[in-house]
């Protein structure tokens, strides 16, 4: 546990996190931490160094031109977080599954992987980029072509941008509705909800325990889901400046030459918004993405909100050992 000094001393720092299978993933600007319920209820956690982008690209930490870049730390970080806790979920399976012809067997505790040992980082790159390709395809090219179905009815390429963003809006959206009634899902998100409860309670600077977590909603401004709200009601203001192109394959593309930039323009917001939670006027802009947690973020039970308070106190701990 951290004393209450160095708890002071590191709760101004920028945490966040995501949920995973069973659990959470906290970082700072230095370290990340995975922490995962197993089926025996023993939590297990995996702590490494980020290796950011950003680091090694010091002259592109700039506002505007650093949101891409942080777009793909928090990526990669993701993809790896989803990989250990799919470790994690499968070793679970298999100890507790019977092998054809043989009686289960009490659960054997496998040895956990070094703590030391990164995670492989070409199937991380692979597992990346081939869910940029998918949600491109799905989210960005799917609903471009079929807002170019309704050419015959819809002439001005304003109203056709504005057609475009909402189905690009309403298919995301029915698409976190649709997976949110999965019951794995939801867990996920209840998780989700511990993450910012304890991320809530540390900006507020209040002690890291159970009843001041209940007094924080599991709503947090400088979530990836208000991100990718604001991402995508700020393509339709940008794309609308680029008029209809005949080729449609011109029109995809310069909309993708302009993502960097829109996601730039976002990351910028929801950072700001991150340092001034009280404004009314940024908690109206970020209104959408807000409501939108409301379907990615889920209550949590006191041992979901355990397991992200273990993750956060894990990078905390590696952030004192260091500045020690």
């Amino acid at each position: 546990m951290l004393a209450s000094n160095e708890q002071d001393h590191l709760q101004h720092a920028p945490y966040g996190g995501q949920a995973v299978i069973e659990g959470v993933m906290m970082r700072s600007p230095r370290f990340f931490a995975v922490a995962c319920r197993r089926a025996n209820k023993e939590i297990v956690i995996r702590q490494e160094s980020v290796e950011s982008i950003l680091k090694k690209f010091q002259w592109l930490n700039k506002p505007f031109l650093r949101g891409t870049l942080a777009l793909i730390d928090a990526m990669v970080l993701g993809v790896k977080a989803l990989m250990f806790s799919a470790d994690v979920a499968m070793e679970d399976i298999e100890q507790t599954t019977p092998k054809k012809g043989k009686k289960a067997e009490a659960p054997a505790e496998k040895p956990s992987k070094p703590k030391g040992q990164s995670i492989n980082d070409i199937t991380v790159g692979a597992s990346m980029i081939l869910g940029v390709v998918v949600g491109i395809g799905v989210f960005m090219i799917g609903p471009h072509l079929l807002a170019d179905l309704l050419k015959k009815w819809i002439q001005r390429p304003i109203w056709l941008n504005l057609a475009e963003g909402t189905l690009r809006i309403g298919l995301f959206v029915g698409y976190v509705a649709a997976i949110s009634l999965m019951k794995d899902i939801r867990r996920v998100f209840q998780y989700h909800g511990a993450e910012h409860k304890v991320i809530n309670t540390l900006e507020a600077g209040l002690d890291l325990n159970p009843e001041n977590f209940g007094k924080h909603a599991t709503i947090h401004p400088r979530c990836g889901t208000s991100f990718i709200l604001i991402v995508l009601v700020f393509s339709i203001i940008v794309y609308s400046f680029l008029g209809w192109h005949p080729a449609w394959y011109e029109r995809v593309i310069y909309r993708l030459l302009l993502l960097p930039v829109i996601a730039g323009l976002a990351y910028e917001v929801i950072r700001f918004a991150g340092r001034h939670k009280d404004s009314r006027i940024l908690a109206a802009v970020l209104s959408p993405g807000l409501l939108m947690q409301r379907l990615t973020t889920r209550e949590p039970s006191e041992d979901q909100v355990e397991v992200a308070l273990r993750a956060l106190q894990a990078v905390m701990e590696k952030e004192a050992e260091d500045n020690a």
